[in-house]
């Protein structure tokens, strides 16, 4: 297998946790975003440019962080990642979702240079918006995590995990202030000093940047 992904890309920095937990093997495919013409070969890959992909030994291309780990859950249940309890498992989805498709979206890098390029938007401008939604976003998952474990549910990573740490590497790539959030920030601290969370930190990729 080899995943096609950006070193800062959030949504890739997930797929690497996940191949971390369950010990799955598998190359790393860097994809310079800031590279039109990288991006342009990186299309045959997949048609939206985004990353990340997971490309399978057959060939066969899976896109879509959520879907990538949906395939990994299923093919490498080992340590699961998804409860088997139908309630604790709509509640790892519910948050994971709330990152995935709530605030993900509108701090990602295609939109903050439409912002700035189309939308007249100050660098100071660009970062008031990602606070903005950073902030709506944590205030509720604050409120969703469970307090009672080291993770978001319970003392074993989930999907909810997965999803969390790299956002909070956005808030602090942004300098957000997450004193409010309290509970994210102590599972944050748990889980990046954790082996296969740390090993797949930005910083640490191959193809890092001025990390």
């Amino acid at each position: 297998m080899k995943l096609h992904g950006y070193w800062r890309s959030s949504a890739t920095y997930r797929v690497r946790i996940a191949l971390n937990l369950k010990a799955v093997r598998c190359e790393l495919a860097p994809v310079n975003l800031l590279s039109e013409d990288d991006k342009q070969r990186y299309g045959d890959k997949n048609p939206t440019a985004l990353v990340p992909t997971l490309e399978l030994s057959g060939g066969a291309c899976i896109r879509q962080s959520m879907a990538i780990l949906d395939y990994l859950e299923r093919e490498y249940p080992e340590p699961a990642l998804i409860p088997a309890d139908s309630t604790r498992r709509a509640a790892v989805l519910a948050f994971a979702c709330d990152i995935a498709m709530e605030v993900h979206p509108l701090n990602n890098l295609r939109v903050l240079r439409r912002l700035k390029d189309r939308h007249g938007f100050s660098e100071e401008g660009a970062v008031e918006w990602m606070h903005h939604w950073m902030h709506a976003s944590f205030v509720n998952l604050e409120k969703m995590a469970d307090a009672s474990g080291r993770y978001c549910f319970g003392d074993a990573p989930t999907l909810a995990d997965v999803f969390l740490i790299p956002q909070m590497y956005n808030a602090a790539r942004w300098e957000l202030d997450v004193s409010a959030y309290p509970k994210l920030v102590r599972i944050n601290d748990h889980a990046t000093r954790q082996s296969a969370f740390s090993k797949a930190h930005p910083s640490r990729q191959a193809d890092a940047v001025g990390a």
